[in-house]
């Protein structure tokens, strides 16, 4: 990773990049939810309700998904004083809140046919939940951070302490009596029938795809944000 701790070699990476993932992350998704939405088979039990999961899913992985990565790259900063780290993590929350913000929201819908009610206070909605209001905290706190000219330390490690609830989540179905199903997707195999699995396993890429390349568009712009203020400040001085 520290051959990209130059901003200038990141750069030069990262704009090709974003748009091979941008144009390659819409175009999966558009057909796999083409598959999904109009062609895949509607589920016996719960009929054509069981669509939304072609993007709960991936919106409920990418919530996840973007915290992990922004512990991961709060680790780098506090540990490996990486100099990108920061930018990174600053880059995952929004479109990690954003993420988590769609699988509370989907899920909502989805649960209201199926169930019959909008919410749940289970252990997987609740600590989904937390996850967005841990996302709207470290949020919050990166900027005011930012606006002190702090060096993002506390930002860091409330980042990996947020990473507790990962676990939680992943496993909530297991400790608790819930209303929401199990593991469906594992090491061993799967219980969704293929016609279903295979435009979510390409939702689910295309949506990862598309989030990649939105953190590097934000990773630039904070970047050449940074550019910027420096620059004033040299010629405020």
């Amino acid at each position: 990773m520290h051959a990209f701790a130059n901003p200038a070699r990141f750069l030069k990476l990262a704009r090709p990049l974003t748009a091979w993932l941008g144009w390659g992350g819409g175009l999966l998704v558009a057909l796999a939810l083409l598959d999904g939405l109009v062609l895949a088979p509607r589920d016996y039990l719960q009929g054509e309700s069981v669509r939304i999961l072609y993007v709960h899913v991936p919106a409920a992985w990418l919530g996840m998904g973007g915290w992990a990565a922004l512990a991961a790259a709060s680790l780098m900063q506090l540990v490996w004083r990486h100099p990108l780290a920061a930018i990174a993590a600053r880059a995952v929350a929004v479109p990690g809140a954003v993420f988590t913000a769609i699988c509370l929201a989907t899920g909502s819908l989805w649960g209201r046919p199926t169930w019959g009610t909008w919410w749940q206070w289970d252990g997987r909605m609740t600590s989904m939940l937390v996850l967005l209001f841990l996302y709207a905290g470290w949020i919050a706190l990166a900027e005011a951070e930012r606006e002190r000219s702090g060096d993002g330390r506390l930002a860091a490690i409330f980042g990996l302490v947020g990473a507790v609830n990962l676990p939680v989540i992943h496993y909530s179905v297991l400790w608790w009596r819930s209303l929401h199903q199990g593991q469906s997707i594992g090491l061993t195999g799967t219980t969704i029938d293929p016609a279903m699995l295979w435009p979510l396993l390409g939702s689910a890429l295309g949506f990862t795809l598309l989030f990649a390349a939105v953190v590097l568009m934000r990773m630039r712009a904070l970047l050449a944000r940074q550019k910027v203020e420096a620059r004033l400040r040299r010629l405020a001085a």
